[in-house]
């Protein structure tokens, strides 16, 4: 990541300065764009000692949630933001993340807004977090709109671990069947070859396919898992593509259970976070351009920036939603109660959690059932290849018991 600073002009006219974190100039220039803002001046800047900090990963977005969560209560408890968020720093345990905060802190203290600092750090602070940090410093709320943003990180977070560890006794059940197949076809299997090829008596079509399997698997194992490493290297290069991912992502809305599961997930993290920007006052075409990005499903996200895009021209939120058919009939229900009521934060808020409830039920269901069809599948392959050893065996003694 390359430092750059810049000077932009908002759409309404007002200017702004400061730093920020991207990949390249072409990723800064994006980056201000999607704030709302058009570039003036874009320099890159030589290499700092704060600009070498290692990259907060996964575990460094929970640690920065729990710091903006401990700096808003400690705000709405009456202290300045520089010592709010020194008292933050020194309860953070992570030392990256302790260190870009401090950074942060150092901004501050030299007069940068705090939203602004936290556009500099985009290893833990989404365009999200810093727009709700720049509404509550509009507002003079700056309190209000981080407990706001704690609690949709949380929320966001948990949802996350519940999918997470929703899915490890699966995996660990396809794991565990692949294993045991292996082990068979590699080490038990071998054992009765040197029998089956001694006798002169034609095998059984079963028992013939389990020990050529085993002989392909032991002659040409490395082999196939090269193979299997290439397509798969080959399947993560072609995920770049828009394309392939569009058509990814619409097969995996259209499978049974797994697509609705998928479809509710994205539209509870969607519904959360616009929620929080609409209560933080953002305005609707701007949070909707960045809830759009919380979406990892590009059926979905496509869906979601054409109907931004009418929005900023004048159109409304909720029919344009339901004509596209990608969200849930629930969540429609909600938005136009939320859109007629002139709640549509609040509205928002209460269907992501009733998706968040659905989300946690589905899960249990699916996993449910895709635990016994593993299980099943596991006991079918097993005895097969057991029925097919055992059935030559047997006629070998009906033959030796008939001469």
């Amino acid at each position: 990541m390359a430092t750059f600073r810049y000077r932009a002009v908002k759409h309404d006219g007002s200017n702004l300065a400061g730093e920020l974190e991207a990949a390249d100039r072409q990723d800064a220039v994006a980056a201000l764009r999607r704030g709302g803002a058009t570039p003036l001046e874009l320099a890159q800047m030589p290499a700092t000692r704060a600009d070498r900090r290692p990259k907060a990963g996964g575990k460094g977005r929970i640690a920065a949630a729990i710091s903006v969560g401990e700096l808003a209560v400690l705000l709405e408890a009456g202290l300045q933001l520089d010592r709010a968020l020194a008292l933050a720093v020194e309860n953070v345990e992570d030392k990256a993340v302790a260190g870009h905060l401090a950074d942060i802190l150092r901004d501050v203290r030299e007069g940068v807004p705090l939203s602004r600092a936290m556009a500099q750090k985009p290893d833990l602070f989404s365009p999200t977090a810093v727009a709700m940090a720049e509404a509550g410093e509009a507002n003079g709320r700056l309190g209000e709109a981080l407990t706001r943003l704690a609690g949709a990180l949380e929320q966001e977070a948990e949802l996350r671990r519940l999918v997470v560890s929703s899915m490890i006794y699966p995996i660990s059940l396809i794991v565990i069947a692949v294993g045991v197949v292996l082990l068979m076809l590699l080490f038990v299997v071998p054992q009765f070859e040197s029998m089956f090829a001694s006798s002169a008596q034609k095998l059984p079509t079963a028992t013939v396919v389990v020990m050529t399997a085993s002989q392909m698997l032991r002659r040409y194992g490395l082999v196939l898992l090269f193979v299997l490493g290439a397509v798969i290297f080959a399947g993560v290069i072609a995920l770049r593509q828009p394309a392939v991912r569009y058509a990814r992502d619409r097969f995996v809305l259209l499978m049974p259970q797994l697509g609705e599961l998928v479809r509710r997930i994205e539209t509870a993290r969607f519904a959360r976070t616009l929620g929080a920007l609409i209560e933080g006052e953002v305005a609707l075409p701007a949070a909707l351009a960045l809830a759009q990005r919380t979406l990892s499903n590009q059926v979905l996200a496509g869906a979601i920036g054409k109907v931004a895009d009418g929005v900023k021209e004048g159109g409304g939120l909720t029919a344009p939603l339901a004509a596209s058919g990608v969200l849930p009939r629930l969540a429609i229900g909600f938005l136009r109660t939320g859109e007629e009521t002139s709640r549509l934060g609040m509205m928002l808020t209460r269907l992501a959690d009733v998706l968040d409830r659905d989300v946690r039920t589905r899960l249990e269901r699916f996993i449910g059932i895709l635990t016994p069809v593993i299980t099943v599948l596991l006991g079918v392959t097993v005895a097969a290849i057991i029925a097919s050893i055992m059935s030559a065996i047997l006629g070998f003694n009906d033959v030796a018991l008939s001469s």
